[in-house]
């Protein structure tokens, strides 16, 4: 790719979307960033005052005539990946079941109604992607714990898988991604792993995806892991 390629990020106002948007700029990407409406993070529209490769919209991907008001606002311009990252752990505080609703509601229908509504702007060559989990893996539960979140991440792949599936003649690749535990708001403070490591993996497994077909769960050191 060269230093004409954009990146649309969906939710990049902290963490592992943050992280992403700082990547794609360091290898010389224009980067599309979304933030929800009244978001009281600073740091993109900062970034985006000194960064001219960097432009900021707004969207809330449980909204979804908000996707396609962005998908509209955005159409014409050649966009090489789509990265949806927006995502939740839910309230800890609700009932299990409220939790497991909120969570399904954002990392399942918000997430796949924005792959859906934004990926045709992705251009042949390109490559569209999610923000799974590693604990998204079904094989891989052996531990148990973060249900609610867990359970969403795999209905996200098993979502994208069906996408995938009705999508055999797509002109660019399908990623789920699992960056790791990060050590961002979600994953605490205790999480193996920095922002710049997990992101800068990302980047990198993402840009080899440029130019495939087909759909893929990968970690961000660019290995598969099972479903």
């Amino acid at each position: 790719m060269t230093n004409e390629s954009t990146a649309l990020i969906i939710g990049a106002s902290r963490g592992l979307g943050y992280g992403l948007v700082r990547r794609f700029l360091e290898r010389g990407w224009f980067v599309i960033a979304t933030e929800r409406l009244g978001s009281t993070r600073p740091d993109l529209r900062q970034l985006a005052a000194s960064q001219p490769r960097l432009s900021v919209e707004t969207v809330d991907i449980d909204k979804e005539e908000e996707l396609h008001a962005l998908a509209a606002k955005l159409s014409g311009r050649q966009i090489n990946l789509l990265m949806v990252n927006a995502g939740t752990a839910g309230d800890a505080a609700l009932p299990f079941g409220e939790r497991l609703l909120a969570v399904m509601r954002t990392n399942v229908i918000g997430a796949m109604t924005a792959t859906r509504v934004l990926s045709p702007l992705v251009r042949a060559g390109g490559a569209v992607a999610v923000m799974s989990s590693e604990l998204a893996s079904i094989s891989g539960n052996t531990d148990g714990g973060w249900e609610p979140y867990r359970s969403s991440k795999s209905a996200l792949n098993q979502s994208l898988r069906s996408f995938a599936a009705e999508s055999q003649h797509a002109p660019w690749s399908l990623t789920a991604v699992a960056p790791g535990w990060v050590r961002t708001d979600m994953g605490g403070p205790d999480a193996i792993l920095d922002v710049e490591t997990s992101t800068n993996g990302v980047a990198d497994m993402l840009l080899g995806r440029l130019g495939k077909k087909g759909i893929a769960f990968l970690n961000y050191r660019g290995e598969t892991l099972g479903w």
